[in-house]
């Protein structure tokens, strides 16, 4: 109870005094003292020893500022500049700053300078700023010392130098300037104007950040995050980053969201890290709108929905993110969560693909080489392919290398395209390694190298590349590059062939009817050239025909063999042709139209088929289907020759033998 009453005893004698303190500072104000007259104005402005009063601190420090009195003067250029008792007024405010500075106020100096680099109440002048910095700060003024060490940082009305900015940063950070320990700390982290020392760095933010320097926590989390002057403690940086968090500072909440989404220091937690990144995207953090769009569209601590994926990505992208433009563009694109639309998908690419993103400028190119949302252009797809290409995007790589290949927006050149290839193939890229497989098997800007071929084949096989897996099939299969072998041709076949490769699937089917690596299975062999012949393999479908026209593997059906023949022969596969042309020679499944046969007979014939040339030759040595004519069937049977075609020989051998005046039979040469 005793230091009861002493305490309120005391407050009351603290009270007097205040109160007898004012009397005794009006007094002496009212008899024109200026230095009371500015005290007063700073009692009346801070309620001490009285109430406070902002119009009567505004008189009194008029009165004392009239009186040329420095501090006063600055006072009253910070009522202007603040507008409390006066109208805000910025050139008031300036000239009250200039009284007081010319006579030497460091204070006043100070936020001079701060006006002249702001541009507030006079021009900007970053070179003014910098002179008024100085004039302060060589008076020991700390927050004067941090601002000009910010300007030679930036090179702003000095000529940047991190030296300089370091000296008096340590000139403010030695008087406890948090601020300028922060700094002094980033610039032992980042190395400039002082050697790179991390613990030097962790020494100067752990100091602002005891101070409660939001930023300073914030650095000293990433330190303990990564262990970079300190030992790596996830959890500890957790603890800054959330006390810097809780001061609304926006990176702080970033990297907090991420360490809840990661599980990193902290219990992994996809809801709380949501909670973070909504609360520092809704003030515009770019990285966290991001994050957001990423979270909904993948349905991470939040119920999947691409539309509010989207609109987190519109935010970002409206401020210029590249990021979230490609995502924009993708989603348009593919129509996913939003109607699809090329032309839209395009714009958006273009935005970030102009700012260096490597898969916009890749897509971009691929919107411009299949003329999706623009008009086609093959040399506009060059230029972004190569503009992706050259940042490393090894699909880009890789499609640039094949436009040299094909000499599509540039000249046809295979040297530059295993470069390319070669670029991309280092990197891992499947496709890029079964090109250079390709480029080796074939000799083509390379000498050809079977073993080497197999290599590239054999890495992108082990990327599951079906066509790679087929090509390591092949090459087993006819014993080149490798050992002969079968079983391993079957077992390359049947990975790239599940792959749904339908070249795979037909040579798979081709094993199973001749027994070759796997036991002889018409059925299976039927099913195989089925799944080929169902992706439009035109081989699938020719050997489909046949095996429902001989009845292996499938019940005999003349009229289901005319049917594939049909589909092979129309793309062109001259052994469907040919056997076509069987089918109306003799109707099978067809009405008999030798019209129709010579047709399907002559388009085998001039692909050079020896069969349908020894078919052709007959129909005009007979005359069926076409006028007769000897001398048409005399060549076509030597060309059937030729390619070694028995009897063709014989027949060859038979025409012109009547066909000679002497009738003397002369022996059949190849030629």
């Amino acid at each position: 109870m005793t230091d009861a009453l002493d305490g309120s005893a005391s407050v009351a004698r603290s009270q007097k005094q205040f109160s007898s303190e004012f009397q005794d500072t009006l007094t002496a104000a009212e008899q024109g003292d200026a230095a009371a007259q500015y005290k007063l104005g700073c009692m009346y402005r801070t309620g001490h020893g009285t109430e406070t009063d902002d119009a009567q601190a505004v008189v009194w420090f008029q009165k004392a500022a009239d009186q040329g009195n420095s501090d006063a003067q600055y006072c009253l250029g910070c009522m202007y500049d603040e507008g409390r008792a006066l109208e805000q007024d910025p050139l008031q405010a300036v000239a009250w700053f200039q009284k007081a500075a010319d006579q030497g106020n460091s204070d006043a100096q100070y936020f001079l300078g701060c006006m002249y680099e702001e541009g507030r109440g006079v021009a900007e002048d970053t070179a003014q700023a910098a002179n008024w910095f100085r004039k302060a700060a060589d008076q020991g003024d700390a927050s004067a010392q941090l601002a000009l060490g910010g300007m030679y940082t930036q090179g702003h009305g000095v000529p940047q130098n991190h030296e300089q900015a370091s000296i008096w940063f340590r000139k403010a950070a030695e008087q406890g300037n948090a601020g300028a320990q922060t700094c002094l700390g980033v610039m032992y982290e980042k190395g400039r104007g002082v050697a790179q020392d991390d613990v030097e760095a962790v020494t100067w933010f752990q100091k602002a950040a005891d101070q409660g320097h939001a930023v300073a926590q914030t650095c000293l989390g990433a330190m303990y995050e990564e262990g970079r002057g300190v030992a790596q403690d996830e959890s500890a940086a957790v603890g800054w980053y959330r006390k810097a968090a809780e001061q609304e500072n926006l990176e702080a909440q970033l990297f907090l969201g991420l360490m809840y989404e990661d599980g990193r220091g902290v219990g992994q937690d996809a809801t709380e890290a949501l909670a973070w990144y909504t609360r520092v995207a809704a003030k515009g953090s770019v990285p966290a709108q991001l994050h957001l769009g990423a979270m909904y569209r993948q349905g991470r601590g939040v119920p999947a929905n691409d539309p509010e994926s989207l609109e987190w990505y519109r935010m970002a992208a409206e401020q210029n993110s590249a990021e979230a433009q490609f995502h924009l563009g993708f989603a348009r694109q593919t129509g996913c969560g939003t109607e699809q639309d090329d032309a839209d998908a395009f714009v958006w690419y273009q935005k970030a693909a102009e700012q260096g993103h490597a898969h916009a400028q890749l897509n971009l190119a691929l919107m411009y080489a299949a003329g999706r949302g623009i008009v086609q252009d093959d040399a506009a797809a060059l230029v972004w392919l190569r503009a992706a290409a050259e940042q490393g995007e090894a699909l880009a790589q890789c499609y640039l290398g094949a436009m040299y290949v094909n000499g599509r927006g540039v000249s046809q050149d295979e040297n530059e395209a295993l470069v390319w290839f070669l670029k991309a193939a280092e990197q891992g890229n499947a496709i890029a390694q079964n090109s250079l497989g390709v480029m080796y098997k074939e000799g083509r800007a390379v000498p050809r190298d079977e073993a080497e071929a197999v290599a590239w084949f054999r890495k992108a096989a082990d990327q599951c590349e079906p066509e790679s897996e087929f090509y390591l099939g092949a090459m087993y299969d006819e014993g080149r590059g490798v050992e002969q072998d079968d079983a391993e041709a079957v077992a390359w076949f049947c990975k790239s062939a599940e792959h749904e490769y339908a070249p795979a699937q037909f040579s798979l089917g081709s094993m199973y009817k001749e027994g070759r690596g796997v036991p002889q299975n018409d059925t299976e062999a039927v099913a195989w050239y089925r799944r080929a012949a169902a992706q439009g393999h035109p081989d699938g479908q020719a050997n489909l025909g046949l095996m429902y026209y001989e009845g292996r593997g499938v019940e005999q059906d003349d009229a289901e063999a005319l049917a594939w023949y049909q589909k092979a022969a129309e793309q062109g596969n001259a052994s469907a042709q040919n056997n076509l042309g069987v089918m109306y020679r003799y109707g099978r499944g067809v009405d008999k139209d030798d019209a129709e046969a010579f047709v399907w007979y002559r388009m085998a014939a001039e692909q050079e088929h020896s069969v349908a040339q020894f078919n052709l030759a007959t129909m005009y040595e007979e005359g069926s289907g076409v006028e007769q004519n000897k001398a048409e069937a005399r060549d076509w049977y030597r060309k059937a020759a030729d390619e070694g075609d028995v009897d063709a020989m014989a027949a060859l051998q038979r025409i012109e033998a009547d066909y000679d005046p002497g009738n003397v039979i002369q022996p059949w040469t190849s030629r």
